[in-house]
């Protein structure tokens, strides 16, 4: 299928791997002029290489901390506008709701909120001028069954799904739209770690502590495994598209029949 986002712009933002990268190369293998963000100088640099080499594309690159206002700053100065907006930015982590400081609070809402916040606010009055844009938000099922060994995570998931649709509520009879996707649990390189830190044997394999995960922590789930980042990226590429016009101001679910709610 032809997706139509030859010669788009499109930023993506956390995407030096897993789902953020996945995205970009999605996009740039339909066509777009993508830019990436990271923070670590080499990732960024071995993502853009990797990216070229299996797109056949160059990417532009912006080494800045999105999570802070001095880094959204710096990469609204270097990417003046775009015609697709993706806020993939977010971090996460198991800690019991009692041993949540203030400033865990602040910080995951500073990363994984006002990054999008700041980057949406800079590209949407260009995207309205041009009467066409993407803004998707890349939120989580967590968004509506926020997770109790995580809630401060599960809040700012919730959170982009509020920002998602009040932005697209101002997009009406435009041809610009605001979406968010809810992955499921995503195999990155992360994960690992934090199956582990959950796991009542830490000590087994990678493949047990994801056994275990699903049969303990997230039982209602339909795919058993972990989601695969392309899988993801698929559905983002296609919410990119000009094809994907009627859908709008969204919460679009890749999360494995995970939620048992329907709508």
């Amino acid at each position: 299928m032809n997706l139509q986002l030859e010669n788009k712009t499109a930023l993506v933002t956390g995407s030096t791997a897993g789902i953020g990268l996945e995205i970009a190369r999605s996009l740039a293998q339909e066509g777009a002029h993508v830019t990436i963000t990271g923070r670590n100088a080499g990732k960024l640099e071995a993502a853009a290489a990797d990216l070229a080499r299996s797109t056949g594309k160059p990417v532009q690159t912006v080494l800045a901390d999105v999570g802070t206002a001095e880094g959204a700053a710096q990469v609204i100065h270097s990417v003046a506008a775009v015609d697709i907006l993706v806020n993939n930015l977010g971090i996460y982590e198991a800690k019991p709701f009692t041993e949540i400081t203030d400033a865990d609070w602040l910080r995951f809402f500073e990363t994984n909120v006002l990054s999008g916040v700041r980057l949406s606010r800079a590209y949407f009055p260009g995207m309205i001028a041009k009467n066409w844009g993407r803004i998707i938000f890349i939120s989580s099922e967590s968004a509506m069954s926020p997770p109790p060994e995580m809630l401060h995570y599960g809040m700012t998931k919730t959170a982009q799904l509020a920002l998602a649709r009040g932005l697209a509520m101002a997009t009406k009879g435009t041809g610009v739209t605001v979406n968010a996707v809810l992955p499921g649990p995503t195999r990155t390189e992360a994960i690992p770690a934090f199956l582990k830190s959950l796991s009542s044997n830490p000590q087994g394999t990678a493949a047990e502590h994801e056994a275990e995960f699903f049969a303990k922590n997230r039982p209602a789930s339909l795919l058993q495994r972990m989601i695969e980042p392309e899988e993801v990226a698929h559905l983002v590429a296609y919410l990119a598209s000009p094809l994907a016009a009627a859908t709008n101001g969204d919460a679009v679910r890749v999360e494995g029949g995970l939620l048992t709610t329907i709508g």
